[in-house]
């Protein structure tokens, strides 16, 4: 809820109120009971974020620990990965013996 600041016309009362968006202007000065209320334009104030999740480090990627012994961040067993280039290049050696065949 946003707060406002109210100044009287008739005795230059000086307040702020904390009220919801929905809620109607005032229009009587609580100190001299008068119909000459007005709100006042303000700067407002900022915006306050409480609680963790609102810094930059917070959202940034983390890097994996490194072992003590130095170890990269590859796995050092590559074996169970097939190879890419050699999937590749094993389909089309399959495919030109199969039209061999049939030729």
């Amino acid at each position: 809820m946003p707060t406002y600041q109210y100044e009287c016309g008739a005795c230059d009362h000086a307040f702020e109120i904390l009220q919801s968006m929905m809620d109607k202007r005032l229009k009587k000065c609580p100190q001299c009971g008068e119909h000459k209320l007005h709100r006042l334009i303000g700067a407002g104030s900022g915006i306050i974020f409480k609680g963790s999740g609102f810094y930059e480090t917070d959202y940034k990627k983390r890097d994996a620990p490194i072992s003590k012994a130095g170890a990269s961040k590859e796995p050092s067993d590559t074996s169970s990965k097939p190879e890419v280039g050699k999937s590749v290049s094993s389909g089309k050696q399959k495919e030109e013996a199969k039209q061999a065949e049939t030729a």
